[in-house]
């Protein structure tokens, strides 16, 4: 009687429990599967067990809550729930496991079975690489620059002032949540929605205008009203009839405090770019880079050297670069040239209404 009282007032559950615990097998499987989240086909290898007998094991604590699965391709995964340890009998029958599996090596042997896991992978990297190192970006490059993009500060906007074909949009567009890309040809701009369509870069705007035309400044104060975080201009100076008056819209563009970012030519001597790349100058000495910086209001102006590894393929890769950085200031600054000339100017407007 007191039995048949005791069946009647005790949890189903628990029974089931204490009847599935009873295998020394299951004991040993959670015990393996609490050191490391294992592969069925890997459980079976060390409980020196066939795989449909484990899978059976595996499918029956599971539906106790003691095991969770999780599928990878082919794989099927077994690790101990989450929060088993908190019931006494689980726990209990778990200590007995892994005296079990130390007694037996299988434990032991969970490192070795991990290390396998790499054979294939090692044995692929050691084959001798058919073509050696590809020169160039990775075809990959914006999944890195995509990581990268969290650790840079001011990131909402940038333009890319004479985007041409694009080729700028490939790092910016993954750095950046919007990118406004303008340029005054359309053809230019047909590769770019090209370029944009491919990637999927769906945070681009294409504009077609002068770099201080109403659209592009209309463009960035929809996207930013104080200006961008950043404006870039990559080789861009060389073909303006007025390097520093491009460079002063370009300045424009960008928020007070702004990022300024300009690749631009080193002064070369080769006249053929002229003629070939429609070059109007033939690069700038990098204190006459700055001097245009400093007279578009920009601050903390520095030029660093390219390596000439670093400069494509293209047809100036010959000639050197260099990169011109800057902070935007609050307004554009005038040298002494732009100041006779604004005076003389106002002193012409304020005869003419005498």
């Amino acid at each position: 009687m007191e039995g048949s009282s005791a069946d009647a007032g005790a949890p189903k559950a628990r029974w089931e429990l204490y009847r599935l615990l009873a295998e020394p097998a299951r004991l040993r499987l959670m015990a393996l599967a609490a050191e490391e989240e294992l592969a069925v086909g890997e459980l079976a290898e060390l409980l020196g067990e066939v795989q449909p007998t484990v899978s059976r094991h595996v499918a029956a604590l599971r539906q106790a809550g003691v095991v969770g699965v999780r599928r990878q391709g082919t794989w099927t995964l077994v690790r101990l729930a989450s929060g088993a340890r908190a019931d006494a009998v689980v726990a209990d029958a778990l200590a007995t496991g892994r005296t079990l599996c130390d007694r037996d090596g299988s434990l032991g042997r969970v490192a070795d079975v991990i290390r396998a896991r790499e054979s294939t992978t090692r044995e692929f990297f050691a084959r001798p690489g058919r073509n050696g190192a590809q020169p160039g970006p990775p075809s990959e490059l914006a999944a890195y620059l995509a990581a990268l993009a969290p650790f840079i500060p001011e990131r909402a906007l940038a333009v890319d002032a004479g985007t041409g074909d694009g080729r700028l949009l490939e790092v910016l567009a993954p750095l950046y949540e919007r990118v406004v890309a303008v340029d005054r040809s359309a053809a230019q701009l047909a590769i770019a929605a090209d370029r944009v369509a491919q990637r999927n870069f769906d945070n681009v705007d294409l504009i077609e205008d002068e770099l201080d035309g109403a659209l592009v400044k209309k463009a960035v104060r929809h996207r930013a009203k104080r200006g961008a975080d950043a404006v870039f201009a990559a080789r861009v100076l060389h073909h303006a009839p007025r390097p520093a008056e491009t460079l002063r819209a370009i300045a424009g563009l960008a928020r007070p405090g702004g990022a300024l970012v300009v690749i631009e030519y080193e002064r070369h001597e080769d006249e053929a770019m002229r003629a070939q790349q429609a070059d109007l100058w033939l690069g700038f000495e990098p204190a006459e880079l700055k001097k245009m910086a400093r007279a578009a209001g920009a601050d903390d102006v520095r030029v660093t050297k390219v390596p000439g590894a670093w400069c494509g393929a293209g047809a100036d890769r010959h000639v050197p670069w260099m990169v011109m950085t800057a902070r935007v200031g609050d307004a554009p600054a005038r040298d002494d040239d732009d100041t006779t000339r604004s005076a003389a100017k106002a002193r012409a407007q304020h005869g003419a209404t005498r």
